[in-house]
């Protein structure tokens, strides 16, 4: 294709990416199923927060391209050896000497210094990016525990409203017995009470749901009704072994490492100021009618020979900066190793817990509450299964805070290694 108008083709080029960048984002219908990676997917595609550290990256490197460059040359013009005093005062043609000048000086920083400020400015590029990594690691984290907020208060939902069914078996049974004249009204209204104190809890939980749904909101863009299948929470995507050993890997760790690079190279920039620089000027001086005119060649070099409370000073500066940062650099990875012993700990231990709510505590607490209202059945007291269905509301409410807990803990391991190295 060509484009004759140059300014309209730069319009049609940039219409043209921007389509295929729209076309290439992840999309969401607003009706369809969410699962966890297809939030994290959307979420990152389209997080602000990516968006301004790529841009931090494209700024370091735009000053890594002018880093180490020549500084811009001066252009110098004025007169000189003009005369202000006796009788050819304030001309231009009455003293051999006088010319008008015009020239041109450039200052030439030492190689060392040149050299330093160009690995600074490529450290400065590394921390940048290492800077992504850690908030794009943050940013998964918090969709996946978006995610996981609302995919718990629906485990609460759907915990609490099987127990509907009995809840309303128990009121109809307690109304049957008043009728026959074998139960009493107090029973009665208990059970009555019952179901309105569950309507109630359910209640609050669809306000749960609510809440949490304006979370993951906020990283999609759009409501979500539908959550897909939850992974596998008792399975980490990377061997925890392999968290253990890869600390200086993690996400963020990476940080420290891009601050110690460019703690160094702040170093080699203050030694290398201990370099003499350069300067180079030249001018031409164009004298009276007849006089021959003359140029001036001149160059310069500093002399950094009093470097003790000088340079000296600052090199000191910088070391005791890098050993400040090595030091916070090895106290972080101590930390984060403790960390993720602790995460993994308990992410095992709340394991174990869910696993006997569900195969022990659970059942025994459902068995309950159906022998207690089969024996109220037979003509025996409602405070049995009152007591029980208590219990078993308390224990189901606290088995959907044993899954959320345990959800977050996975969500803590599973992306602290960057994506090329957390494949599920």
């Amino acid at each position: 294709m060509v484009c004759l108008p140059f300014a309209r083709c730069r319009l049609a080029s940039g219409l043209a990416i921007a389509l295929v960048w729209v076309v290439a984002l992840p999309s969401y219908a607003g009706d369809e199923p969410v699962s966890l990676d297809q939030a994290i997917r959307l979420g990152v595609a389209q997080a602000p927060l990516l968006t301004a550290r790529d841009a931090d990256i494209e700024a370091a490197r735009e000053e890594a391209v002018r880093a180490g460059r020549l500084p811009d040359p001066s252009l110098t013009f004025g007169v000189s050896n003009y005369p202000v005093t006796g009788p050819g005062a304030f001309r231009l043609d009455a003293d051999t000497m006088t010319m008008r000048t015009l020239g041109v000086a450039q200052d030439i920083p030492s190689h060392a210094s040149r050299e330093a400020e160009r690995d600074l400015a490529d450290a400065q590029i590394v921390a940048a990016t290492a800077e992504r990594t850690v908030t794009a690691q943050n940013v998964r984290e918090q969709i996946a525990e978006a995610w996981i907020e609302l995919w718990a208060a629906q485990q609460k939902r759907d915990l609490l409203a099987a127990l509907r069914e009995q809840s309303g078996l128990a009121v109809r049974l307690t109304q049957a017995r008043l009728r026959g004249g074998e139960g009493s009204a107090t029973e009665a209204l208990a059970a009555r009470a019952d179901a309105a104190s569950l309507d109630n809890r359910l209640a609050g939980v669809e306000a749960e749901l609510a809440a949490a749904q304006a979370g993951l909101q906020r990283w999609l863009g759009q409501p979500v009704t539908m959550l897909g299948d939850a992974p596998d929470f008792d399975r980490l995507p990377v061997a925890p072994t392999q968290l253990e050993q890869t600390i200086d890997r993690q996400a963020p760790m990476q940080a420290w490492q891009a601050r110690e690079e460019v703690a160094q190279a702040a170093l080699t920039q203050a030694r290398a100021a201990k370099r003499p620089d350069w300067s180079v000027s030249a001018s031409y001086g164009r004298r009276a009618p007849g006089l021959s005119d003359m140029v001036m060649l001149q160059v310069g070099v500093s002399l950094p020979l009093f470097t003790r409370n000088r340079q000296d000073r600052g090199v000191s500066a910088k070391q005791a900066q890098r050993d400040a940062v090595q030091a916070a650099h090895e106290d972080a990875r101590r930390a984060q190793r403790e960390a993720v012993a602790r995460t993994v700990a308990n992410w095992r231990g709340w394991g174990g817990q869910i696993a006997r709510y569900r195969d022990t505590l659970l059942p025994l607490g459902r068995d309950r509450a159906t022998t207690a209202l089969a024996g109220y059945r037979g003509g025996g007291s409602l405070q049995p299964w009152l007591d029980a269905r208590r219990d078993e509301i308390e224990l189901r409410l606290t088995y959907a805070d044993a899954l959320a807990t345990h959800a977050r803990l996975w969500a803590a391991l599973a992306y602290l290694l960057p994506d090329a190295e957390a494949t599920p």
